[in-house]
């Protein structure tokens, strides 16, 4: 074990002082994250300047002073790519920022003045945000940890409902030839595990987020490894004869101990019971335009997410020893995509999509806080008039350049009953990002979201 660094212990008199504060940013694919993350870092940078944030008091009342860039905690976790996301944005025309493939880090020295002045006046502090980007996928992997491999196996097969059957046709008609008492080839386990690896794909374009393993979507330095090539066979009940060494199902068993023990267990173990707070971003808006079933695997997705994080009140040894999460907020992002009045429609149906995870967490006393933004708006609401009626719609450009009015549907306040599909149809299209002149990005409520996190340590 090497010994502290000058760094370490910096960190651990600023944990003690309630000057750091570790912040979790995750969700599902296409959730936004990146966009987030780079959106909050352009802010915090022009706070004072151009940024709007009018919702958080310290902006708001002149006090925030700015942010910048510095040498991260961990120097082993790749750097949160912010300045070719920026890039991105300010291209001609302008393009959404690739989306990071795994960990990322970025660690913000902030500046402001306490709301209470000193007996000089002139005080001022700091505050260390560290930022960390995880991706949801592999956070849908914490159930397995429960599970053997037989349990899992019944658990992926009794999971196939019709619509995810389809992306998955191939893999099944190869799967239904494996006999699992065989003796296990290499080559041809690797290609079953492929088209499982393939119909997961699959199934995440289509809109569906409950998908497990979250290493076949994003598996990182892993590609490749015999430790992500297995899936889940049909029949296999507790009370199974063992299997014999060096078969199929011995083989298949023994990668998802492997998997569970190696890779899922250490990673959470080391990465995500460490942060003060979280934001769990969630595509509400695509889900509920993808139809009924995605819908239903995201609210079983997103249940699952949650789980990962130890929630909690926060003691001085606890901040400094234990971190536990003392506060949550969940955004539906997009916000953009509908109309201003739409919304509270969208919070309240958010709210009722994690109706039993939010109890869990205010039975814990656990803060949290729903919200809906647009960490970077790419629309303008306007009204349009038409046979004397005066409706609200949004304009924007979409991404292949042609510039669209659109008249979004309505969002239900409670979750839908399946019949809604049928009454009303949604199409969201994408936007391409604003036009912008190298200052702070256009956003809706990322105020919001920074005053519920970091607010009260800018007091």
């Amino acid at each position: 074990m090497r010994p502290p660094s000058a760094r370490d212990l910096q960190d651990l008199l600023d944990r003690g002082r309630d000057r750091q504060l570790r912040l979790a940013v995750t969700g599902l694919s296409r959730a936004g994250k990146t966009a987030f993350l780079t959106s909050l870092v352009n802010q915090l940078r022009h706070a004072g300047l151009e940024a709007r944030l009018d919702l958080l008091p310290a902006a708001r009342e002149g006090r925030l002073l700015g942010a910048r860039r510095v040498d991260q905690g961990d120097l082993s976790v790749p750097r949160f790519p912010y300045d070719p996301a920026m890039a991105a944005l300010t291209e001609t025309p302008p393009r959404w920022p690739e989306p990071t493939r795994g960990i990322s880090e970025l660690r913000l020295l902030i500046r402001y003045r306490p709301a209470r002045r000193g007996l000089l006046g002139g005080e001022t502090r700091q505050l260390t945000l560290d930022l960390f980007d995880y991706p949801g996928e592999w956070l849908l992997d914490l159930p397995l940890l429960g599970h053997d491999y037989a349990s899992w196996s019944r658990a992926q097969w009794q999971g196939l409902g019709p619509a995810r059957r389809e992306h998955f046709a191939a893999w099944l008609a190869a799967v239904a030839e494996l006999d699992p008492a065989a003796p296990a080839e290499e080559a041809q386990l690797a290609a079953l595990a492929e088209r499982y690896a393939e119909g997961l794909r699959s199934a995440r374009e289509a809109g569906f987020a409950d998908l497990q393993p979250g290493r076949f979507l994003l598996p990182g330095d892993l590609e490749g490894a015999p430790v992500l090539q297995f899936f889940p066979l049909p029949g296999l009940d507790d009370g199974a004869t063992k299997p014999a060494p060096g078969s199929n199902l011995a083989t298949l068993a023994r990668r998802f101990r492997h998997y569970q023990q190696r890779i899922v267990k250490p990673f959470y173990r080391e990465h995500f019971r460490r942060f003060d707070r979280q934001i769990v971003l969630v595509d509400l808006l695509g889900a509920l335009a993808a139809g009924p079933e995605r819908f239903d695997d995201l609210a079983r997705a997103l249940g699952t997410l949650m789980q990962s994080f130890d929630y909690g009140k926060r003691s001085l040894m606890n901040r400094l020893f234990a971190p536990r999460i003392d506060r949550l907020a969940i955004a539906a992002t997009k916000a953009d995509h509908v109309t201003p009045e739409q919304h509270p429609r969208l919070v309240a149906l958010l709210e009722a999509l994690l109706a039993e995870p939010l109890k869990e967490l205010r039975f814990a006393d656990v803060p949290v806080k729903g919200l809906s933004l647009a960490a970077i708006r790419a629309t303008e609401p306007q009204e349009v008039t038409q046979r004397g009626t005066t409706s609200p719609a949004l304009r924007g450009t979409l991404l292949n350049g042609e510039e669209a009015l659109l008249f979004p549907g309505e969002v239900p306040v409670r979750l839908p009953e399946r019949d809604f599909w049928t009454r009303q149809g949604f199409d969201f299209p994408a936007f391409r990002p604003p036009v912008i002149d190298g200052g702070a990005l256009p956003h809706l409520r990322l105020d919001a979201a920074l005053d519920w996190l970091l607010g009260d340590k800018l007091q």
